[in-house]
């Protein structure tokens, strides 16, 4: 492994390059990590300290790379269009390699203590407007005017997507949806998410009709733990299977075709949140452990707000 990196190393003083070339071998040997990240670490050490030896031309000791030269790196590194996230292993590969060198006892100090990565733009979730939900929900009734998916395709789909807004569950939630997960009399699903917690999520008049509907025509001799919606002859759907018939419809909606079923989810929250349901009840009713996941939410909505306010106040 050395040797394969060593042509990468030829623009750095000896010192630099055989202390990257040593501590890596540690992370092979000592740490058992993969080529690829010691290969990936390797790559990342020589781009910053090459950065310093040579733009931010330092020929001292590396314990004592001045604080201005590191920050300048990672404000050069993002106006070259560097990723956060890989200037991101940069640092920690900058830490664990000063780390590794104190350890040592060949330097006695880490500069990178007082370095702080750049955070992360966390992107906001897509989601289909109510308007273009209510578009893409009327696919299966449409395929079926046309004669173009039978009777039991196309409630099969409605079923699908239906219960994917109306309950807002995941995709791997749905595929394994079950007869004794569902309170027909009380319109409530007990769902098992992430980590085993369950949830109750309440569904509507428009589910409720669907579901009766489906179990009536082809689920009629069900036990409770057979999956609620199947292939004929009952066999559980699949989450790939799924994708296929949302892209199908998302097509015939004229919508983004890189939207997935978990947009469907991102919508549900959405429009519960538009039409202002309190966030903790959004977070009960999408499972999720944290307040500060669901959050993100309100931050759709702020925008919309924000965009309402410029669009409609003289000072806006």
């Amino acid at each position: 492994m050395a040797e394969d990196g060593a042509s990468d190393l030829a623009e750095l003083p000896t010192g630099d390059a055989d202390w990257i070339q040593a501590f890596c071998r540690w992370m092979e040997a000592e740490r058992r990590l993969s080529p690829r990240t010691v290969r990936n670490y390797r790559q990342a050490l020589v781009a910053l300290l090459t950065y310093v030896r040579h733009d931010g031309r330092y020929s001292g000791p590396l314990e004592a790379i001045p604080e201005r030269s590191l920050r300048s790196y990672l404000i050069d590194a993002q106006r070259s269009g560097v990723a956060r996230r890989t200037l991101h292993l940069h640092l920690s590969a900058a830490r664990s390699f000063f780390r590794y060198l104190i350890q040592q006892g060949w330097v006695s100090s880490n500069p990178m203590l007082g370095i702080k990565a750049p955070r992360f733009a966390k992107p906001l979730p897509k989601f289909l407007t109510e308007q273009e939900m209510e578009r893409f929900l009327e696919g299966p009734m449409k395929l079926l005017g046309e004669d173009q998916i039978t009777p039991r395709q196309a409630l099969l789909d409605q079923m699908i997507f239906e219960a994917l807004y109306a309950g807002g569950l995941r995709i791997s939630e749905l595929v394994d949806w079950r007869y004794a997960q569902v309170d027909m009399r009380s319109r409530i699903i007990r769902v098992k998410g992430k980590g085993g917690r369950v949830r109750l999520v309440p569904y509507g008049p428009t589910l409720e009709q669907l579901l009766q509907a489906w179990t009536r025509y082809h689920r009629e001799a069900y036990q409770p733990e057979d999956v609620v919606l199947c292939f004929l002859g009952g066999k559980p759907l699949t989450a790939a299977w799924v994708q296929k018939r949302m892209k199908l419809y998302l097509e015939l909606a004229e919508l983004p075709g890189d939207l997935t079923p978990h947009k469907i989810r991102h919508s549900y929250a959405t429009h519960m949140l538009n039409a202002g349901a309190d966030l903790r009840l959004v977070q009960e009713l999408l499972g999720h452990q944290s307040l500060s996941t669901t959050q993100v939410y309100t931050h759709l909505d702020m925008r919309r707000l924000k965009d309402a306010h410029r669009k409609a106040h003289p000072h806006g």
